[in-house]
């Protein structure tokens, strides 16, 4: 495929503790016990969710003096999120995707921006802690608010070169928005590739997925007439479609739960649905600003299952009747679905579901010491929290935002200004932001102050011991 096209085609595809723990200090040199008891990880991932997402989820959830769950974990660090172009040379990119920084935890590996688990430019597929994990006998599951075979979790199963060959029918002579040709015929099966990336996922070792994505199960596989959801239950899932199915699934089957075509409805949405609008030229050059807005609940989501009952199925199917432990990624993963559609609304609902995924984490891990609990972000994404009252208004003098804005009442009775300014196209971009990295007491000791966004994959191989 044309390299333009390619990156336009990635850029587009937009639609991831106790509290009495001790905090040790930063640099202080810790021995970490070793066990041969079963050991489990849990990588929780809050896609776009940088220090902006959060700290405008807790202002607007707990206020400016609350703290929410993800506050109180023992330990903190950053990570460097690295991306490469797509040419042998390597050449540094700034600003990843969330194909390019899944793959770097779920492989420990640095590529460009919509591939999935293969090399930049040799296009090599690459093992992930998913298949390490299986392959010793350790339980493995996924679960997502987006599609499952959307391109976080699919980073951990799947090997193709670009992110929107998620079903057969969008591996050749595809066209996505109406304009942009998508190509992966290389990776089709009768060519000796792995196939869509929903095939891929019937034909992994998963034990869980549970998120969106009914639409790509729908079709036939390749070169063929089964249904993937057929394929699907001839490879041991039980398909769950459901929140009543998900009660009564039989827990020695795989899981395959699809509750939505696509990405999962979010929990909040903007005052009547509105979003970030611009402001607008007022009388002798003033500026008038958007009106404020409160937050609603989304009517969409009701019906289908939370994050956090996703997170306490998966846990319960993993760890049943189970002697090796197990590795399980969650993802909230329209934190930046809906700051790309400047929706901050919708953002701020799901950083809270990712951190009652936590909660649900924490709880396990209480009952099951020898978890190691991981919370971080693929990337950074574009909402910014500005100041209500400009420092510059002083000059009386015009003063506008270039970006979008979100004025949002909160319960502190005061505004909670959202700008997103990336660019002035259809949708906001990600940005090159560290991101953090929160672990539980396993962590400390593990996870450096700072760290390179891969070495996360292999600090969770380690302790599994992969």
């Amino acid at each position: 495929m044309n390299k333009v096209i390619a990156t336009i085609v990635c850029l587009f595809i937009v639609t991831a503790c106790s509290p009495h723990a001790m905090i040790a200090p930063a640099n202080q040199d810790i021995k970490v016990p070793t066990t041969n008891a079963a050991k489990n990880v849990i990588l929780i991932i809050g896609d776009g969710m940088d220090d902006h997402q959060i700290t405008i989820a807790r202002n607007y959830l707990v206020g400016a003096r609350g703290r929410m769950t993800l506050d109180t974990l023992p330990h903190r660090s950053i990570a460097q999120v690295l991306t490469v172009a797509d040419t042998s040379a390597g050449e540094v990119v700034y600003v990843p995707d969330s194909a390019n920084t899944a793959t770097s935890m779920a492989t420990g590996k640095v590529i460009n921006r919509g591939r999935i688990g293969t090399t930049a430019g040799s296009d090599e597929d690459i093992a992930s802690i998913v298949e390490l994990a299986a392959k010793a006998g350790i339980r493995t599951g996924l679960v997502s608010t987006a599609s499952v075979t959307d391109a976080t979790p699919a980073s951990f199963y799947a090997h193709i070169s670009l992110r929107a060959c998620e079903n057969p029918s969008t591996m050749q002579n595809a066209i996505l928005y109406g304009f942009l040709p998508v190509d992966c015929s290389p990776d089709l099966k009768a060519n000796g590739g792995r196939g869509s990336i929903a095939e891929q996922l019937i034909d992994s070792q998963l034990d869980v997925a549970l998120g969106g994505g009914m639409k790509h199960f729908q079709f036939n596989a390749e070169g063929g007439s089964q249904p993937l959801l057929d394929r699907a239950e001839q490879a041991d899932f039980a398909v769950i479609t459901s929140i009543d199915q998900l009660h009564t699934a039989d827990m020695d089957k795989r899981w395959l739960g699809l509750f939505s075509p696509s990405t999962m409805p979010v929990r909040l949405r903007g005052e009547n649905g509105r979003i970030a609008e611009s402001p607008k030229p007022g009388a002798d050059g003033a500026v008038i600003k958007p009106a404020p807005m409160s937050c609603e609940p989304e009517p969409k989501f009701a019906g289908v299952p939370d994050l956090r009952l996703l997170t306490d199925k998966a846990l319960a199917r993993l760890n049943h009747n189970n002697q090796r432990g197990f590795f399980l990624m969650i993802e909230s993963a329209s934190i930046d679905k809906q700051s790309h559609q400047r929706k901050p609304c919708g953002s701020i609902g799901e950083v809270e579901q990712l951190n009652e995924a936590l909660d649900s984490a924490l709880e396990f891990a209480e009952k099951n010491p020898q978890t190691l609990i991981i919370v971080t972000a693929d990337h950074g994404q574009a909402a910014q929290l500005i100041p209500e009252v400009s420092i510059f208004d002083a000059y009386n003098v015009p003063i506008n935002s270039p970006g979008k804005l979100a004025r949002i009442r909160t319960s502190e009775n005061a505004l909670l200004v959202v700008n997103y300014a990336t660019n002035d196209f259809m949708q906001a971009e990600h940005t090159g932001v560290t991101v953090p990295v929160l672990t539980n007491q396993q962590g400390v000791g593990r996870v450096p102050s700072m760290i390179l966004q891969p070495e996360l994959f292999n600090i969770m191989t380690d302790y599994l011991r992969l």
